[in-house]
């Protein structure tokens, strides 16, 4: 539910997953620190985690140079399956949430957010990604001083950044809970993973069947 949602938790969330192994490959990593594994709305708060940290991992390899073109393209599209997989459960929050709620009446100069809740906590993920792995940069034993002081303060920015985040998504849930905020999904569309929208694929199917 909505009123369980808060930014703590969804912090807290992200770092313990990624502090476990067999994340994010094993999915009841993810289950057994969830606070509220029976609700919708928090189990595509791990889904989206899960596809984003999946994403990186994707990202790091599409990025080889000595790797086979086959083995590169096979990144590339693993990363268009995730990237969307992402996309769908960040808007699976934003249906729990407003379902969460429906029965709050708005106030008429009610303010209307530019960016979702579910947007906002994809981009916690994606922070808690990155704080986690500039943090491994500064403990890293291969490089100069100068590294990791770079890693340091770019850690603390990445930190701030995220708390200042976690901030927003509170007063938008609080908003939200009082009538004096709202949001809308716009839904995503991403039409080049669509191949009905995608003007190569059309063109690669039409030239299949001889249309």
């Amino acid at each position: 539910m909505a009123e369980t949602l808060r930014s703590a938790h969804v912090l807290a969330f992200h770092d313990a997953c990624l502090g476990r192994t067999g994340w994010p490959s094993d999915e009841t990593v993810g289950l057994a620190v969830l606070q509220r594994p029976d609700d919708a709305c928090w189990r595509s708060v791990l889904a989206n985690h899960r596809w984003n940290c999946s994403l990186w991992d994707e990202e790091d390899l599409a990025r080889r140079t000595r790797a086979a073109d086959a083995e590169i393209a096979a990144n590339k599209r693993a990363i268009d399956r995730f990237n969307q997989a992402r996309n769908d459960a960040m808007e699976r929050i934003d249906d729990a949430l407003l379902q969460g709620f429906a029965g709050v009446g708005r106030a008429p100069d009610a303010r209307l957010s530019s960016e979702t809740a579910g947007a906002m906590i994809d981009r916690l993920s994606i922070l808690a990604l990155k704080v986690h792995h500039m943090g491994l940069q500064t403990r890293r034993g291969d490089v100069d001083d100068a590294h990791r002081r770079t890693a340091t303060d770019r850690l603390a920015q990445l930190r701030l950044q995220r708390v200042d985040l976690a901030g927003c998504l509170d007063r938008v849930l609080d908003e939200c809970a009082a009538g004096t905020g709202f949001f809308k999904i716009y839904r995503q569309f991403k039409m080049y993973n669509d191949p009905s929208f995608n003007p190569v694929l059309v063109a690669e199917r039409r030239a299949a069947t001889g249309g």
